[in-house]
């Protein structure tokens, strides 16, 4: 028998080694929080601030120097949002009618266009890590306007994990792969995250997007984002008025599935900066529609939470997203490195017309990305490298420092100046003036009673699920809370979850080996917005959607490319999989290519299987098990899966559900997301490609689902 690691180091205290390490131990158990100067901390969940809603003050040394020693942990990648794919487009307004409120001249100029650069992103993982882990996305988009740069610094989920930003480290510490080992990576589902959640309840509302299928997005160009915070948009009279910015992808907001995702994660762990690339060489830019909710300054405390909580959102259903614009991607970086790596993102790059609240997440956010961004980039000058340049000319007295791009000329550097013509000279029009409000109140670590509600929200992110969306969210806790070897974590956080949804923290319990909770502590509300389901968009296209076509020697060529041509006049992509690359020769002696060999792929790299017809290419097809994983795993998926003629023998071979007999009927046959149609000669069976792509845009069949978690 092995001995263990204590037996192989031996008793504590035979090395003088052992001995110090121990008694470092034993300090770090028994002191007390401190600064890096050795002051003992009493209070660590808030920064200090002008009243309970007021701004965070720079004086507060605990929170800077905590923010400060986070933001450079890391060299050289980012702290967080490490895994990144980015583009550039541009962005235009529909009309002028946001000019009643702000001054932004790229919000509220139709004839402006504003040329964009947007960084997707993970969150937690390193920048080796899967596209597909579940998990936030970051959604950056730095506006290149002629006022100056703007960054709209925002995540594919409304709300955030924590309410004050002094929190953040804690909060990163926690998700990361844990000290001691470094696992897991790029991952949730381990015990120092989620024992951060159970002693933090401001969380469950996050929590519950996160265990959604809002963490495992389809593609970037298939997900939503979010500004998160509460910001002011100020016109020309000074005026302000409360606004939330949303974007939304014009071909709906869709998301794999948990096994797709682990899946993918092998076969292809860049499969979302890949299909973004690929999109964009296509020529299928994506397009976004940026929105805005408003909200007067006179209704700010109309609402049962507060506009400055970033654990909170402002459901659609009481104030509409109204349309501002469309942004579309429409070039790919040149370096990856040089543009996608080196772009720097601050939520304090604001042009006049926007401005910030006090929501104390904000805040944090506004002090620590500079600074995170001065030793990543390597000092002060990264607004000079040519992805973070604006456009606006830049005429300033800092000179000096790594990187300096600028050869500047003449003998003053510094306000005012006589010997330099007093050059460069404050300006009097155009300029950023800040929104002026009156703040007064004590120096306070405190937060305001309205931001107490942690389980109201969270509720209604469940009550607005799906039936199909709630079953994924309990199968996520219990996959999640049974990597946790702790059960007094698991505990507390059904718990947590019980003043939730008393349902859903007894499903959730009765997956991870913790007794059901008894009681109900917290009635349901029963409130709802639909606007939160993804069952709720935009399932008009299967445009962009990759289609697998199975194919081999045999096949009917000219069937074949009449459904690639349909299939390509619909928008979508597909791609011949044979059981090797090279030639197919098709019945006619014709030949065709295939794009790729079928064990180089999977069918969770497509969106829908398709098998034409081709007595001798579906002989072939039935003996080969890739071809017939490919059936089953699409159908498992609930994926759209499609055969004509004899192809629809392979799907029976396959074992899927409800399929009839090849030649069964006339005309085309849907159900439940499987489309089959009887022989023709020549040609795809008319209306089979509009049926097919009917199904691709809505997406899955999730009637024939087959992951369904017992109540």
């Amino acid at each position: 028998m092995s001995p263990t690691p204590e037996e192989r180091r031996g008793p504590t205290g035979s090395d003088p080694k052992d001995q110090q390490l121990e008694s470092v131990r034993v300090n770090l158990e028994n002191s007390a929080l401190t600064t890096q100067q050795g002051v003992r901390v009493d209070h660590t969940d808030d920064a200090l601030t002008v009243g309970e809603r007021g701004p965070t003050l720079l004086e507060d040394f605990h929170a800077r120097e905590k923010i400060t020693h986070f933001d450079h942990e890391r060299i050289p990648e980012r702290v967080v949002h490490a895994r990144g794919a980015g583009a550039y487009g541009e962005f235009r307004p529909y009309d002028d009618w946001l000019a009643e409120y702000t001054v932004a001249e790229f919000l509220r100029d139709p004839n402006v266009t504003t040329p964009v650069f947007v960084r997707f992103s993970t969150v937690a993982g390193s920048r080796g890590s899967a596209d597909t882990v579940r998990d936030v996305r970051g959604f950056a988009t730095k506006f290149y306007t002629r006022q100056g740069n703007y960054d709209l610094v925002g995540n594919n989920m409304p709300v955030f994990f924590i309410q004050d930003g002094i929190k953040f480290p804690d909060f990163v510490h926690a998700v990361k792969p844990e000290p001691h080992n470094e696992i897991p990576q790029a991952q949730s589902a381990h015990d120092t995250f989620w024992d951060f959640v159970a002693l933090q309840p401001e969380t469950m509302h996050m929590v519950m997007w996160l265990m959604s299928d809002r963490a495992l997005p389809r593609s970037y160009r298939m997900m939503q984002g979010f500004g998160v915070h509460t910001f002011r948009l100020v016109n020309a009279e000074g005026r302000g008025t409360f606004v939330k910015f949303h974007w939304k992808p014009l071909l709906g907001v869709h998301s794999l599935v948990w096994d797709e995702c682990q899946k993918i994660a092998g076969k292809d762990p860049d499969y979302n900066r890949r299909d973004l690339w690929d999109a964009i060489e296509a020529g299928q830019y994506p397009e976004y529609e940026l929105g805005v909710q408003l909200v007067p300054e006179e209704d700010e405390h109309s609402f049962d939470f507060d506009l400055l909580d970033a654990t909170k959102i402002i459901p659609e259903e009481e104030v509409p997203v109204r349309p501002v614009g469309k942004m579309t991607l429409n070039r790919n970086p040149d370096n990856f490195f040089a543009e996608t790596e080196q772009v720097a993102f601050h939520t304090a790059n604001v042009v006049p017309g926007i401005d910030f609240t006090n929501d104390p997440l904000l805040q944090a956010r506004n002090f620590s990305y500079l600074d995170t961004q001065l030793i990543r980039l390597g000092g002060p000058n990264f607004a000079q490298l040519p992805v973070n340049r604006p456009v606006a000319p830049v005429t300033h007295n800092q000179r000096d420092g790594y990187g300096q791009h600028h050869v500047h000329r003449g003998r003053t550097s510094y306000f005012k100046n006589s010997l330099g013509g007093g050059c460069p000279a404050v300006a009097d029009e155009g300029v950023f003036r800040h929104y002026q409000e009156k703040v007064e109140g004590h120096k306070v670590r405190k937060r305001s009673e309205s931001f107490k509600d942690f389980y109201g929200q969270a509720t209604l992110f469940w009550n607005s699920m799906s039936e199909v969306e709630q079953e994924h969210i309990v199968a996520a806790f219990r996959f999640e809370l049974g990597k946790v070897e702790h059960k007094p974590i698991r505990h507390a956080v059904v718990d947590h979850l019980n003043n939730v949804d008393h349902g859903l923290a007894r499903r959730v319990a009765a997956g991870i080996g913790v007794p059901p909770p008894e009681r109900d502590v917290r009635p349901n509300h029963g409130r709802r917005s639909p606007a939160l389901s993804q069952l709720n968009t935009a399932m008009e296209t299967g445009a962009t959607r990759k289609v697998a076509v199975l194919v081999a020697d045999g096949v009917d060529g000219e069937a074949v490319r009449s459904l690639v041509d349909g299939l390509r006049q619909q928008g979508a992509v597909p791609e011949l999989l044979a059981p090797a690359d090279g030639p197919v020769r098709a019945a006619d002696g014709t030949e065709l290519t295939a794009d790729r060999a079928l064990n180089t792929m999977a069918s969770v790299l497509y969106d829908a299987v398709v098998v034409p017809r081709g007595a001798d290419s579906v002989r072939t097809l039935a003996h080969d098990g890739y071809a017939k994983h490919y059936l089953t795993e699409a159908y498992k998926h609930a994926k759209p899966v499609a055969a004509y003629g004899d192809g629809v023998e392979l799907l029976r071979r396959a074992g899927l559900e409800g399929v009839g007999a090849p030649g069964d009927g006339e005309g085309v046959r849907v159900e439940q997301g499987v489309v089959t149609a009887a022989a023709t000669d020549g040609t795809v069976p008319g209306g089979f490609v509009d049926a097919l792509a009917t199904e691709m845009a809505h997406h899955r069949a999730w009637q024939r689902r087959t992951d369904e978690v017992p109540a």
